[in-house]
């Protein structure tokens, strides 16, 4: 590499490779992809920090850690899978994860994908009147935990020992009543709701004590069996007596409740639905082997997600549903029901997860999403949210540019001014280093972030510091009377040492930034790393290249513009 022809040769074709590295490519979908990714506070985004949710301070020093490893393998699967480029997903001391997610549009969505625990379970909805047998029970209990007079205050009101247990608003009871009375022969016949109501007041009504129904008075027919509704405004009321104890101890053996995942339209009104299920699950979550992506049902429009199960998990699936063939089988994800499909056959190793009238597709493919990059072993809690709008990462652009764009025009006029010649070898040597900059960030996938422009702008100032050590040599060597050439090679020689002890310090020094630090520290740390090394061949390579061609077409005793 000694002739000028090959040294050029090297330096074209390394701007060659750094420009095709800052060309934008296309993505998988056609859009145009970025040649260098831009961090979070450049084009906006969302932070979140999370850790394990263990209120009863249960898990072990051990427990905490492996649970924290598991959390974040899982995580980072599911961003994976949703698609952000260049997220920033780590482990933060003892108990804590950090998620950096830039240039995402929905930044609830991202939300509640990290934070969803994905615990899927399938269970049969119970058809008997075990649970309605046993409101009246229920709600003498509550009145019991929570006092009767706090309820009248709250608005509860007694009911008459006639009314039906669970009011009907939608007509579902009476149509059934009015079918029964015709296949009897015509024969009065009451629901069996209204003749469960009738049994179960009568002993209150001898007791002397207050009819109150807190639980039941807000409990509605919804037409199928195991399906009861709720309007919308009564659901926290609702919630807090779920939560009692009296509730707990009333329950009817393998028994649960639990609600449905959105509203409801009903009646005009807007209920939720509250499953009384069997607590005992078919099949679970862990025993999935895969989940395809979302489609929709061509017969209704409906979105579903098609999953398969382990060769266990279809045995148990088998098992599960071919004696139950006709029932309904809640679908139940983190404790909501997605949807209560009717089981029309037994079902095996494939089968499908079909989504409630009320959710869309892309909810769809979001617990595709999650059920493919897997459940989380705890569930977690998000104790620092942080998002970044597009402006205010566009201020950054915009701010960073014209800091970068300044420091080099100063650093060009001085050089020149100073340097004459040798000065205008330096600038067009900092030219080929920003380029080779801005390739090795683009060819390393690499993260700019606006503390990256300001270890771009320094690494400017270190590559130009290279300079001035060489160009201060060559000037004592040439007052030392030494002729240009050898001054010049003496001058890069002697300038050698220093050039590399500072660049391994600092280079020394940036890889532990890049070890220890988070987000915008480590763009910090990777942009400083490929500007130390780009100034160093620049400096040393490119800077001398010049000058031999500056010295080929000059006399040898021609003192140097320097």
């Amino acid at each position: 590499m000694r002739t000028i022809r090959n040294r050029l040769l090297v330096i074209l074709g390394l701007i060659i490779v750094s420009v095709y590295a800052l060309i934008p490519k296309t993505g998988p979908t056609g859009e145009k992809v970025p040649s260098i990714n831009l961090g979070l506070d450049l084009q906006g985004g969302m932070h979140l920090a999370v850790e394990v949710d263990d209120p009863d301070g249960t898990l072990t020093q051990e427990g905490r850690a492996d649970a924290l490893e598991r959390i974040l393998t899982t995580i980072r699967n599911r961003i994976d899978e949703f698609g952000v480029r260049e997220p920033t997903i780590q482990r933060v001391g003892h108990d804590r994860i950090i998620v950096e997610l830039a240039g995402i549009d929905d930044p609830e969505r991202a939300k509640a994908i990290v934070e969803r625990t994905a615990f899927l379970e399938f269970k049969l909805v119970r058809e008997d009147d075990s649970f309605r047998n046993s409101l009246p029970r229920i709600d003498r209990g509550i009145v019991l935990e929570l006092g009767a007079e706090n309820l009248r205050d709250a608005g509860v009101e007694e009911i008459e020992p006639e009314t039906p247990l669970i009011i009907d608003i939608l007509g579902t009871v009476e149509d059934t009543a009015a079918a029964q009375a015709d296949t009897t022969g015509g024969q009065a016949a009451d629901s069996t709701v209204a003749d469960t109501a009738g049994e179960a007041a009568a002993p209150e009504q001898d007791t002397g004590e207050p009819n109150l129904r807190p639980l039941t008075s807000l409990l509605l027919e919804s037409g199928n069996p195991g399906i009861l509704l709720v309007a919308e405004e009564d659901v926290p009321t609702v919630e807090r007596y779920l939560a009692t104890e009296a509730l707990a101890k009333a329950l009817p053996r393998n028994t649960q409740l639990r609600w449905g995942a959105k509203p409801t339209s009903a009646g005009g009104g807007a209920y939720r639905e509250l499953y009384v299920l069997e607590a005992d699950a078919i099949l679970t979550g862990d025993l999935l082997a895969d989940a395809g992506p979302a489609s929709r049902d061509p017969q209704f429009n409906q979105p579903y997600v098609p999953f398969e199960t382990t060769r266990r998990g279809s045995r148990v699936f088998e098992r599960g549903t071919a004696p139950n063939v006709g029932r309904y089988m809640a679908i139940v994800l983190d404790q909501k029901v997605q949807s209560a499909p009717v089981i029309r056959q037994m079902l095996s190793r494939r089968a499908q997860i079909e989504m409630g009238g009320g959710s869309s597709f892309q909810e769809a493919q979001d617990l595709a999403l999650v059920l493919r990059a897997g459940a989380l072993p705890m569930p977690i809690k998000v104790v620092e949210e942080r998002s970044v709008s597009a402006s205010l990462g566009a201020d950054s652009i915009r701010q960073g540019r014209n800091a970068l764009i300044i420091g080099i025009v100063g650093v060009v006029l001085l050089m020149i001014w100073y340097y004459r010649v040798t000065g205008v070898m330096a600038v067009a040597a900092l030219g080929v280093y920003v380029l080779l900059v801005l390739g090795g960030l683009a060819g390393l996938g690499a993260t700019l972030t606006l503390p990256g422009i300001a270890g771009l702008i320094l690494s400017v100032g270190m590559a130009v510091d290279a300079n001035v050590l060489i160009f201060e040599r060559i000037r004592e060597e040439s007052d030392a009377g030494k002729t240009p050439r050898t001054a010049v090679d003496a001058g890069f020689a002697q300038a050698l040492s220093a050039i590399v002890d500072a660049n391994l310090t600092t280079l020394i020094v940036a890889a532990i930034l890049y070890q220890f630090g988070t987000g915008p520290i480590r763009g910090f740390a990777v942009t400083l790393v490929i500007g130390i090394i780009a100034s160093f061949f620049t400096a040393l390579y490119v800077t001398r290249t010049f000058f031999l061609i500056y010295l080929e077409r000059r006399s040898p005793t021609e003192p140097l513009s320097i």
